[in-house]
Order: structure tokens, then C-alpha cells, then sequence
């Protein structure tokens, strides 16, 4: 037992944690086979599940909410009421939660009329009463107002996984109070808004710290209110009657109708043929192998009766990491039959070649001593054509052994009638060419595969092999424990093990997931775009950029000088020094010192929210804000760009990012170490940087070919709007058009203010824009918006016909697809809660044109490289950002790299309602192309 003075009692806040559980896995969402999102629950029970195995309590409940409301919702019509409706999700959760919480033998409470919170007070008070340590499991910071030293939170930490404990000395020093009872007047004074408590008006968080410090209560306020003077004293008159209230309102109870009894609240070993039930069911494997795995000497019947019993890993840190998952006690290859052959001389390897041969595809994977492909050694290779068998052949450091190895294996690589599957085969491709192999036949990568059936999921072959081979594979830090030593340090057996493991798993997970592209109509996307699409993204890692270091030397330069003469300006407006790179000394200075905003935002940790959103939202109300804006912006492209790329060039002076495929889930590419794919265009400075990126030497130069308003032309072929196609089919300046429809104005007529408006318009509407966006990014009032809206869709309307028909489509679906087929899922288009619904509905507009935006210029990439390739030109693509495709091309093949490109680019998809047009620039640099 955890060592204590007396027994325990847990109290969990039931719906504070499932919605916490909800909202941590809500950009990685955990799906079952149906689809069903069991996120919230999974989360929930991990909580259950780490108090259990490390707290080991005494006595325990959960406490729910009762249906109907409570007596604040009959006194306080408007408690709570600006919530939104509980997301569907969590509605699904509660029965399952409650469910589980009754195979684990847990009580539940419910108290009609009075909150959780109130129920949790009362039973707090009661066995505190009776001698009971207690420990409140809640994230919700109004339950300060009952710790005591024998009552204390327990609070799941906001980051970092695990929990800490708050007594009176925390509650105090985190609000500024003198004793924890003072957090009710606090509530009072300062309102909540999580709960509609109105508080008193114009009373912030600074104001009653201070107040109670003076006074300790609202009732020694009260007392004393002949002594304030001004705006104070006003506002506290004012607002008496509505903090008083306030106080009612936030006071938990501790009279509920409800008694603590130790019989029924003591804690009990769970039904485990109920929890079997209840894990199978929702696909918890591996929350069922954890609880199936009592420790040596430990009852199983008495599964969580000791501390003994809790497993080494943490589960407060897997939920943490916002999509957990607790891998103990799932089987293992090595728990199955299987077949591992190390294959030992270089007969043995003609054998095993003489074998794949024979087969229509195999699986294969290289072990390589770095994660970087472009410099890693190869150690070891790996094959698998069946499940449960699989080949080992080591490459040591003898490179005249390592040639003669890999010649023995030529042929199956070159032997394009045998397809090759790989897990993330891209690596394996660039490590296999540095060793003069080329890969030909038709590629089968599983992590893409994944990728295209869930987008929103993890891609990694370990959360594959367990949510979709229930499989617990060795990982990397097992083998390897020690991250100073080599891989070759590892004994061969163990090297062995591992490196088969992955090339037999990577095979079933081709057999697993081969026949789901089929069922999910997503096989000709996968082998007509994605898999041919490795090759060529392979390639252009391997050409990388030029980058011209005296040019970033010289923007750093200006860049250091035009921040010195900001931040002089900043201080002048300040009337002193401090140092603009510490958020809370800037919050000081805006909120505190100028009063730049009536009521700033605070942090979770308490000091003022001065990000770019803020900020950006209170650029008028004082000079020096635009100024503070502007010195970030200027340190970010410093420190992002002008000082770093620099140090991330690879010997031969060039750049060679990485090219995801598996990262957006809208089927866009990014670009990783470094990510190129952000580099700024809208400044001068930012546009600036690009003037680095170079030729290979002075007999090439640089191409840049940029699809013009591909997502507008999408947008008008999808939506098949007649005057949006005929304003492409005439080559109409699109903006000026759409503003001389909107306006009923000749194009002559209208003004560069109404293009930029109609410009914003045209994009944002793209986006699902609403009024108040489009009013926040003009600068206009709602009421322009609104009406700038309605005269874009009064000009366009089958622009509105097809985002209703995306919306209803996404409705009875549950996805939208691309113009080839790919998916986007959208779990949470029927959800009540509007902000999470509007979410789904901007997405089921946007992902159409934004995915096959993706597949086009993919494609494009493709008939590109495939005609590069054909003619034997020393051209090459080398960077893919967004739309736009760039270029390294010998000056003698210029002529005939830009008709390839062009008709790449614009003939990729000719039945198209409106041509694709690519603009297409040269230079001595990307600036200059651009």
C-alpha cells in the first residue's frame, strides 16, 4: 500500500473528466472497426486505471451530474447556459462508461437537483468527518474552496502527463488568498465563465486578490464600502446584489442528500468476466491484456489490491500523449508460430533469392545505422512473402561483403513483374541508391496505404501492428537502450529478431490492408497517384536546393538592424526597457502599464495571453502593439530561417528536405528538416529569403511553375457555377469580376479596395468564411460583411448550391471525396455542438478542393518526372511548395523543361470544366523565377 496515515477516499468528477478525456484525443481521434468514436471512454478509463494501479485507494466513487439539471438551473435560468449541447461522442460515452464503471465494481452517484459538485462536497465533509483522507479527482479549480489538510484535489496535470495534488498551501498561492475558503468570494467577485456566473462587473482577477486581502470576505467588503472612492467604489455599489448572488451560485454544497458508507464505497476487485465484456467490445485489447496480467504472487481475484500490482508504465503519461495507448500484454510474433531464417553465407542467399523469385511480391525493409537516408549505412536487409516467415541477411562493414551481397540480390529489386511492399518505402528506396540499387516494379507502401483508409490516425508500423494485427512488436528502444552505442553493437540474434519482426509484419499488414483500399474504392488513388508518387519524391530528396549563404548573411544583417530600430521604437512608446522576447513582461507593459484592453486574457498559468491572435486583435488600440508584432515577426524568420538553414546544409551545400505524404490529412504534401513548405511570401523580407535558394552552378538555372487560382477553377468546376466558368474560360481577371458582380459594376469601374475585398471574398468563401471572419480580416463592420457575402453568393449561386450539397452529402456519407476518389471523414458533421459542427461543415467544403488540388499537381509531378526520365534530361524538380513546382534545369535544355512543364501541369486533367494555367517564371534564383 501507498504509505499513509489513514485510509482514503476517491472522488472522481465524472463529466469534468470525460469531457477532458474527450477534448485530449479530438485531433487523433480514437475510432473503433465501426467507426465509433470511443475516445472519451478510453480516456476515462485510463484515469480509472492509473488511480487504481498507483494510488491504490481505500474507498472510491464517481460522481455524475443528475439528468435535469440542478436547483442553480431552477434559481439561475442563465447557469450555464451559454454552453453548447454535449457532443455526441460524449453523450455515446456515459452508458459505456457507466457500464464499465460496474464491471470494475465502482459506485456511482448521482444526487437529483444538486451537482456533482455538491455530491463530491458532501461525501468529502462526511468522511473526512470520520477520519478518511480524501482526494477529489478534478481538473475544475472551484473545488479550492473545500480542500482542507485532510480534503485535497487531485488534479490532473494540464501538461506533461501524471496528476499533482493541491491542498491549502496550493490553493492559496495559486489565487492569492489566504485560506481556500476565500475561493468562493473570489468566484463571487471575479465570475466564472465556464459557468455563466456573472460575478461583479469591472472586478478582475488583480482587483479581488487585492480586495480580499483587505477585507477577507464579500461581507467584509460590504462592510467596509463607505471607504472605496471612484470607478471602484461605483462598481462595487453597483454590483452588490449580482455578487452576492454570484457568491450563492459558486458555493458547492456539502448538505446534499447523500451519506458517505464505507460498505458501500469500499473498494473491491472487479468483475472480471464483466470487463472482458466491456474492453472486447469497445476494442480495448490492450487495456484487456493489462488487466489480465496480475503481478507475480498478486491473487488475480485481487487484482488491484496492492500496490505490487501496478504496472511499470505510467498511465497518466499515455494519456498524455493525447491517443495512449497501453501496449502491455498484448501477444507478441515470438508467442506465435514463425519461421525466422538468418541466412548465413552466399549460398544460402542465392537459395532465398531463387525463392522470392518466384513470387508475385515480397516485403523487404533495411536496418541502417541513421535515421537520415541520405547518409545511413546499411547493417541488414529483411524479406517476407508469407506470413510468419521471413529472412535475415547482415551487411557488415566490409564493403567488398556488402557488394557482393547486395549483387546477389540485385535481381529481385530490378525484377519489375514482382511488386515490393514496404513500410514507409520511401527510406528504404533512397538508403537502397546510394548503393547503386534501383527498385523497379510496382510499390506497395502500408504506412500510405493506412494514411488513405485513416487519415486521422497514427501511421507508424507499431500502432498498426497492434490495432490491426493485435500485435505488440519490439520497439526501437528496446533494442537499442542505450542511445550511445551503434546498431552494429547489438548481438546478431537480437538484431535478427527485431529486423524479421518488421519485414513479416510489414507483409501482413500489406495482406490486412490490400483488401480494405478495395473495399473503401480507394485502390486506383493508392496505385495511380501515391505509390507512383514515391519514386519521384525520392528523387528530389536525394537532388536537394543550392542555398547561397552570403545572401542569408546579408538579410541577417538587415534583419538584426531593422530590429534594433523597432525595438528602440518600442521602448520610446513603453517609456522604459524590458524585454520584448518575455511574454509575461510584454503582458505587463500592454495590460497592466497602457491598458491596452479592458479585460486581457489570462493563461492557464495566470499571466496575460499575448499571442499573435491577441495581439493581433488589439493592433489599433496602441501603437506599440503592430510594433510588437512586428519585432516577432522579424525574430521568428531570423531564427526560423536566416540563422538555421544555413546549418542544416549537408556536405555538397545543399538543403535535402524530407517530402511527407502521410502528414495533411487533405492529401497535401509537407516537408520536413527543413520544413520549406512555410517559408513567408507575404512580406518583402520573407519573399526575400527565397532569393537564396539557387542553381546548381552557373551553367543551370533556377524554374518555378505556379498553378494560377487553382482552388477558385476547382471551386467553379466542382460547383459547375455557369459565371464562375465563364470568368476562366475568358481569362478574366477572376477578383476584378467577381467585384463587378458583386457591386453591379463594369470591370473598369471597379476600385482597387472592392478587387481586394472581392479577392478576400473569393478565397474565404473557399474556407467557409462567416460574416464575422470576413468583417475581422477586412476591417469591416458584420453588416458590410454579411452583405459582401450574400452578393458573392447573389453572383454565384451554384457556389452556394455546392457547398449545401457538400454539407448534406458530408451528412450521409460521413465523408467527402476528391475529384479522384480521395476521403475525408467527418465524424463530427452531426454534431449539437455548433463550434465542433461548423468545424466538420467548413471542412466538408474546403476538403473537396483542397484534396484534389492535391491530386493534381501530384499527377502533374508524376507525367513531369516520368517525361524527365524518358528524355534522359539532367533537369530536375526539386521543391514542391503548395501549387508550385521548382526547378533545376541545364540552360541548354531550358526550351524543351518548360514545355514539359507546362503541358505537365496544365494537361493533367483535360476534362476539367476550366483550364488549369501555370505560370512559370526563370531566374538566377527562386525569388527571381517566382
Amino acid at each position: 500500500m501507498l504509505p499513509s496515515q489513514a485510509e482514503r477516499l476517491f472522488l472522481l468528477d465524472a463529466y469534468a473528466l470525460i469531457f477532458r478525456a474527450y477534448y485530449a484525443f479530438i485531433r487523433a481521434p480514437r475510432l473503433d472497426s465501426s467507426g465509433r468514436d470511443t475516445g472519451a471512454v478510453f480516456g476515462f478509463a485510463l484515469t480509472l486505471l492509473d488511480i487504481l494501479e498507483k494510488e491504490s485507494p481505500h474507498y472510491l466513487a464517481v460522481v455524475f451530474d443528475p439528468p435535469g439539471g440542478s436547483f442553480r438551473h431552477r434559481e439561475y435560468p442563465e447557469y450555464k447556459a451559454q454552453r453548447e449541447d454535449t457532443p455526441e461522442a460524449i453523450r455515446l460515452a456515459v452508458p459505456l462508461i457507466k457500464e464499465l464503471l460496474a464491471a470494475f465494481r465502482v459506485p456511482v452517484v448521482e444526487v437529483p437537483d444538486f451537482e456533482a459538485d455538491d455530491a463530491i462536497g458532501t461525501l468529502a465533509r462526511q468522511a473526512a468527518a470520520e477520519g478518511l483522507e480524501v482526494r477529489m479527482v478534478t481538473p475544475d479549480k472551484d473545488f479550492g474552496q473545500l480542500v482542507t489538510d485532510t480534503i485535497r484535489i487531485y488534479r490532473p496535470k494540464t501538461s506533461g502527463g501524471g496528476y499533482e495534488t493541491w491542498g491549502p498551501e496550493e490553493v492559496t498561492a495559486k489565487f492569492g488568498l489566504s485560506r481556500p475558503e476565500q475561493m468562493i468570494d473570489y468566484l463571487a467577485l471575479v465570475g466564472d465563465a465556464s459557468d455563466n456566473i456573472p460575478g461583479c462587473k469591472g472586478i478582475g482577477a488583480k482587483t479581488a486578490e487585492k480586495l480580499l486581502a483587505d477585507y477577507d470576505s464579500i461581507d467584509g467588503i460590504y462592510a467596509n464600502v463607505d471607504t472605496f472612492k471612484g470607478a471602484l467604489a461605483r462598481k462595487i455599489a453597483e454590483g452588490e446584489e449580482q455578487t452576492r448572488f454570484s457568491r450563492y451560485l459558486a458555493t458547492i454544497r456539502t448538505d446534499a442528500p447523500v451519506a458517505f458508507d464505507r460498505d458501500t464505497f469500499r473498494r473491491v476487485a472487479p468483475d472480471m468476466e464483466a470487463v472482458r465484456a466491456c474492453f472486447g467490445a469497445l476494442e480495448f485489447r490492450s487495456l484487456l491484456r493489462r488487466v489480465e496480467a496480475p503481478a507475480p504472487d498478486v491473487p488475480a481475484g485481487d487484482l488491484f489490491a496492492d500496490e505490487a500490482a501496478t504496472d511499470a508504465s505510467s498511465v497518466a503519461d499515455l494519456f498524455a500523449d493525447g491517443a495512449a495507448s497501453a501496449t502491455a500484454g498484448l501477444r507478441s510474433l515470438a508467442e506465435v508460430p514463425h519461421d525466422y531464417i538468418i541466412l548465413e553465407n552466399d549460398s544460402e542467399i542465392a537459395d532465398c533469392v531463387r525463392t522470392l523469385s518466384a513470387v508475385p511480391r515480397f516485403a523487404f525493409d533495411t536496418e541502417t545505422d541513421s535515421k537520415d537516408a541520405l547518409v545511413a549505412q546499411l547493417v541488414a536487409v529483411t524479406f517476407a512473402a508469407e506470413s510468419g516467415r521471413a529472412y535475415f541477411i547482415s551487411m557488415p562493414e566490409d564493403a567488398d561483403v556488402v557488394r557482393r551481397r547486395l549483387d546477389l540480390l540485385r535481381p529481385l529489386w530490378d525484377d519489375a513483374a514482382i511488386g515490393k511492399v514496404g513500410q514507409n518505402i520511401k527510406y528504404d528506396l533512397q538508403v537502397l541508391a546510394r548503393y547503386g540499387v534501383e527498385v523497379r516494379g510496382t510499390l506497395f507502401d502500408t504506412m500510405i496505404a493506412h494514411y488513405l483508409l485513416f487519415p486521422d490516425l497514427r501511421h507508424g508500423m507499431d500502432e498498426m501492428a497492434e490495432s490491426l494485427l493485435s500485435y505488440r512488436t519490439i520497439r526501437y528502444d528496446e533494442l537499442m537502450p542505450d542511445k550511445e552505442r551503434s546498431i552494429r553493437d547489438v548481438p546478431l540474434q537480437q538484431l535478427a529478431d527485431y529486423a524479421m519482426e518488421d519485414a513479416d509484419i510489414t507483409w501482413q499488414l500489406y495482406e490486412h490492408l490490400s483488401p480494405l483500399l478495395d473495399e473503401a474504392g480507394m485502390t486506383d488513388l493508392f496505385c495511380r497517384i501515391e505509390m507512383p508518387l514515391v519514386p519521384v519524391l525520392a528523387s528530389m530528396e536525394r537532388a536537394g536546393v543550392m542555398l547561397d549563404v552570403d545572401v542569408l548573411n546579408r538579410t541577417a544583417s538587415g534583419l538584426n538592424e531593422e530590429m534594433q530600430r523597432i525595438e528602440e521604437e518600442i521602448y520610446r512608446h513603453a517609456g522604459h526597457p524590458f524585454n520584448i522576447n518575455s511574454p509575461s513582461q510584454v503582458g505587463a507593459v500592454l495590460f497592466d502599464e497602457l491598458a491596452v484592453a479592458d479585460k486581457p486574457k489570462k493563461t492557464k498559468s495566470g499571466t496575460y495571453s499575448t499571442n499573435e491572435e491577441i495581439l493581433t486583435k488589439l493592433r489599433d488600440r496602441h501603437p506599440v502593439v503592430p510594433l510588437i508584432l512586428d519585432y516577432r515577426g522579424l525574430k521568428k524568420l531570423l531564427s526560423t530561417y536566416v540563422d538555421t538553414l544555413p546549418r542544416m546544409r549537408y556536405p555538397d551545400g545543399k538543403l535535402h528536405t524530407s517530402f511527407n505524404q502521410t502528414v495533411a490529412t487533405t492529401g497535401r504534401l509537407s516537408s520536413s528538416n527543413p520544413n520549406l513548405q512555410n517559408i513567408p511570401i507575404r512580406t518583402e523580407i520573407g519573399r526575400g529569403l527565397r532569393a537564396a535558394f539557387v542553381p546548381d552552378d552557373e551553367d543551370c538555372i533556377f524554374l518555378s511553375a505556379d498553378y494560377s487560382q487553382i482552388e477558385l477553377r476547382l471551386m467553379a468546376h466542382l460547383s459547375g457555377d455557369a459565371s464562375l466558368i465563364e470568368a476562366f474560360l475568358h481569362g478574366e481577371d477572376i477578383h476584378r469580376a467577381t467585384a463587378a458582380r458583386i457591386y453591379d459594376l463594369p470591370p473598369a469601374e471597379v476600385t482597387d479596395d472592392m478587387r481586394r475585398r472581392a479577392k478576400t471574398a473569393n478565397f474565404g468563401i473557399i474556407y467557409g468564411i462567416s460574416a464575422f471572419g470576413l468583417s475581422e480580416r477586412l476591417g469591416i463592420t458584420r453588416t458590410e460583411a454579411k452583405a459582401l457575402i450574400e452578393g458573392y453568393f447573389a453572383s454565384y449561386p451554384q457556389v452556394k448550391e455546392y457547398m449545401d450539397r457538400s454539407i448534406a452529402e458530408a451528412g450521409k456519407l460521413g465523408y467527402v471525396t476528391t475529384i479522384c476518389g480521395r476521403k475525408r471523414f467527418l465524424r463530427d458533421i452531426h454534431s449539437a455542438n455548433s463550434v465542433v459542427r461548423g468545424y466538420a461543415e467548413r471542412n466538408a467544403i474546403n476538403a473537396p478542393i483542397q484534396g484534389s488540388a492535391a491530386d493534381l499537381i501530384k499527377l502533374a509531378m508524376i507525367r513531369i518526372w516520368d517525361e524527365f526520365d524518358a528524355r534522359r534530361l539532367q533537369a530536375r524538380m526539386i521543391l514542391q511548395v503548395h501549387d508550385e513546382l521548382n526547378f533545376n534545369v541545364p540552360v541548354a535544355e531550358l526550351d524543351e523543361v518548360r514545355e514539359i512543364v507546362r503541358e505537365g501541369m496544365e494537361g493533367v486533367m483535360p476534362e476539367l470544366r476550366v483550364p488549369l494555367i501555370a505560370d512559370i517564371g526563370v531566374g538566377a534564383n527562386w525569388l527571381e523565377a517566382h
